[in-house]
């Protein structure tokens, strides 16, 4: 193997030459390599070893077995892997032993010369890795030492024997116990799996307690995905002492204006707080001043500081139904940087003229004291307004709602014309809201209410954020920006045929738009059907993510966005703050050179995060819904189809959630097909079609807190000889190819 064309010698290297050496080197890259591509010799190769030791103590590299370097947040090119999975295929799957990025560390697919000693969890071993794709491949070269994997779980006893079940839904094996320590019957416990399939064991390492107490659910998720949930030594000593310093010279005050944030009921932080009037100026007749002030985290987080490495590592807040696990220390998050009212505070603030019809004619960026007005909820600010002019006495004091809501509502509605026009992509999907008492109990479980309220702040923050990507551009200062691309083709293709077995046209050659979107879902109208379409053109989307190049972001129409609203809960906002801190010399905490530098690398990291937050809460909001539906275990529910596989439906509880399967065995006794580009179990006797987006009641057979699964039954019985549901329709199918056949055994879960 040859190692990239060396470029020619001009004394040492910059930072990105090493790292572009490093990513395309076919081997290894240690020091020595280095030298040689860049032709350093004697006091060079002295001077080459201080700059890649600077490096890594930039957190730009990382040094891998052999002493060669790779990317930090990348695989080396030989590295320790422990092997943590291995399918029922065999298939083992590892992840490199020493990770010390800020991401999750990545699955890695072993690929064994032979099955004569084969990989089992806990295995430990010396591979070469090569990305393909968008995945990793390692390639065995040593065996090592064993070592153990941890996995979370519920001991259960059962025959005299105890056994470790899974908390993942994806964990389709219950382990034998060889040593349970203290631990008892029920108890949620960490531990170490040894051995080699069929005869892996666990030993119990830590008692958690009981999974049913307050916080447990959002603690499995926590230990799951390893999210850092105790701050540093040093940040907690940091964050009392720059929360306790002066706010500054040369802010405007903004302390007589009526600003309101308005927030969900249960906020635990304010980020944000808005204000408008009519425009004065003769230029903007009809039109609207606007304010957006955004809790000023850059003044007090500044970069390389512990709290800021600290916060770094976290990438944003992790909100669950029980508790919140902050990017910030309280003491900032939940106080000194919130937008408290009464309180003086320090904002950065965005100065908007707002055009009669909605478009944004001038904005500005200034650093501020502000004093909100109030906090209000968006159901107490929705009340108010609807009670506005009728005299009756609403939830907000009376000037509160002259003064403050009543423009802000004007201003906005200048604001959805504009973005009507503009038309983004319009998924109307509900949000499962949790509602426990005092003691962490469950006391609902329903999709959250949309208000004109969240509309609104949703339109003053677009404009914001707009503003912010724009006013950068124009400096030509670093951006962050927040990239949502086109869907990919063979996406599209998939929506098509898809849509095709609803009976819904889509063309694939037209120029592809969120209005164009928007118009299949005009064509559905309020069918049964609609919220699968929906989620299914949710599913045809790419997924948003961070980064310094701008890609425009498809899903809200709009050709430069960035996160500018929320730096108390997100890094990249605060990101996008300090380069505007640093570009419109506001002041200290600006972005810094080495920052500049590696926006790429803060891009992909923060990215992973987000995506590891979002599985958390999604977790847990599953386990929730599963302890609520636990005592309804044996009821008849009304359900509706979700996806369908060869092996059965899944389904989901209308108005509640979660997902539950009917194991195809279950069907009863007739044969069902499985038709795959119609994604639909069919009987052969009946016709009878089980496919998604269809409504029907199910028997609720199970509900596991701990997991978050569900398993449905049909009313009848199903595999007891039963018949399908009585009133459910005979979907038409063509058929297209040669279905998959289906017989009476189910996958097990």
């Amino acid at each position: 193997m040859a190692h990239p064309p060396k470029p020619a010698p001009r004394g040492l290297p910059t930072h990105k030459q090493v790292l572009d050496f490093i990513a395309a080197s076919d081997v290894p890259a240690g020091k020595r390599e280095i030298a040689r591509a860049f032709g350093l010799h004697g006091a060079e190769k002295i001077a080459l070893k201080a700059l890649l030791r600077d490096m890594a103590d930039e957190g730009l590299i990382d040094s891998a077995p052999g002493r060669a370097f790779h990317q930090m947040g990348g695989v080396p090119r030989v590295t320790v892997l422990r092997v943590v999975d291995v399918g029922d295929d065999g298939q083992p799957w590892g992840v490199p032993e020493s990770w010390h990025a800020d991401t999750p560390a990545p699955r890695l697919r072993i690929k064994e010369r032979s099955r004569k000693g084969a990989l089992g969890v806990g295995d430990r071993l010396l591979a070469r890795t090569e990305e393909l794709g968008k995945g990793w491949i390692a390639h065995p070269l040593k065996s090592l030492a064993r070592g153990e994997e941890l996995m979370l779980g519920v001991l259960r006893e059962e025959g005299g024997k105890l056994w470790l079940i899974g908390i993942d839904k994806k964990d389709r094996r219950d382990f034998p116990v060889s040593d349970a320590g203290q631990a008892q019957p029920g108890d949620l416990v960490l531990a170490e799996k040894s051995g080699r399939p069929p005869r892996l064991t666990a030993r119990v390492t830590r008692v958690l307690g009981d999974p049913f107490a307050p916080r447990s659910f959002s603690m499995i998720a926590i230990h799951k995905l390893g999210i850092p949930t105790e701050f540093s030594p040093e940040t907690l000593e940091e964050a009392p002492r720059v929360a306790r310093q002066p706010l500054g010279e040369g802010r405007e005050d903004l302390r007589h204006m009526p600003i309101v944030a308005i927030d969900p009921v249960d906020a635990r932080d304010h980020d944000d707080a808005v204000w408008a009037a009519p425009d004065d100026d003769p230029k903007n007749e009809g039109g609207w001043r606007a304010l957006v002030a955004i809790a000023d985290v850059s003044f007090y987080v500044r970069p390389g500081t512990a709290v800021d490495k600290d916060a770094r590592r976290r990438g944003n807040s992790v909100y669950f139904p029980d508790q919140v696990v902050p990017m910030l220390p309280e003491i900032l998050s939940a106080d000194v940087c919130s937008l408290k009212s009464g309180e003086d505070r320090a904002a950065l603030v965005c100065h908007l003229q707002i055009g009669k019809s909605g478009t944004i004619k001038t904005f500005r960026f200034a650093r501020a004291v502000v004093r909100i007005a109030a906090n209000i909820a968006y159901e107490a600010a929705q009340e108010a307004i609807s009670l506005s002019g009728t005299g009756a006495a609403g939830p907000v004091p009376a000037d509160i709602v002259d003064n403050a809501l009543t423009p802000l509502w004007a201003c906005w509605r200048a604001l959805d014309a504009a973005r009507t026009r503009r038309a983004p992509l319009e998924l109307d999907l509900p949000e499962r809201r949790v509602v426990l008492d005092e003691k962490g109990r469950i006391m609902s479980v329903a999709p959250r209410e949309r208000l004109d309220a969240h509309r609104l702040i949703e339109e003053f923050m677009i404009a914001a954020n707009v503003a912010a990507a724009l006013a950068l551009e124009k400096k030509k200062a670093p951006v962050m920006y927040r990239v949502h691309e086109p869907p990919a083709r063979e996406k599209l293709v998939a929506l098509k045929e898809y849509l095709k077995t609803f009976g819904v046209e889509f063309a694939l050659g037209q120029v592809i738009a969120p209005r164009t979107f928007n118009h299949v879902l005009e064509r559905v109208g309020e069918s049964d059907f609609r919220p699968q379409i929906m989620e299914q053109v949710l599913r045809t989307q790419t997924q948003a993510y961070y980064a310094p190049g701008n890609h425009g972001h498809f899903g809200l129409a709009l050709a430069s966005y960035a996160h500018f609203t929320s730096p108390i809960r997100r890094y990249a906002d605060l990101v996008v703050h300090r380069s505007l801190v640093a570009a419109l010399g506001l002041g200290p905490g600006g972005l810094t050179e080495d920052e500049a530098g590696t926006m790429e690398r803060i891009g992909e990291s923060i990215s992973m995060l987000e995506r590891r937050a979002m599985e958390a809460e999604r977790d847990t909001i599953d386990r929730y819904v599963a302890a609520y539906l636990s005592e309804k275990v044996g009821d008849v529910v009304d359900a509706r189809i979700t996806g369908v596989q060869a092996f059965g439906f899944f389904a989901t509880v209308e108005g509640i959630g979660g997902d539950g399967l009917v194991p195809a065995r279950d069907l009863g006794r007739e044969y069902f097909r499985y038709d795959e580009s119609a994604k639909a179990l069919v009987g052969d006797e009946t016709g009878l079609a089980y496919a998604s987006g269809m409504k029907l009641q199910l028997r609720l057979a199970e509900a596991n807190p701990v997991s978050g699964a569900l398993r449905f039954e049909l009313p009848e019985g199903g595999g007891a000889g039963g018949r399908p549901p009585h009133g459910a329709p005979k979907r038409q199918i063509k058929h297209r190819g040669r279905p998959s056949n289906v017989r009476h055994q189910g996958r097990k879960r």
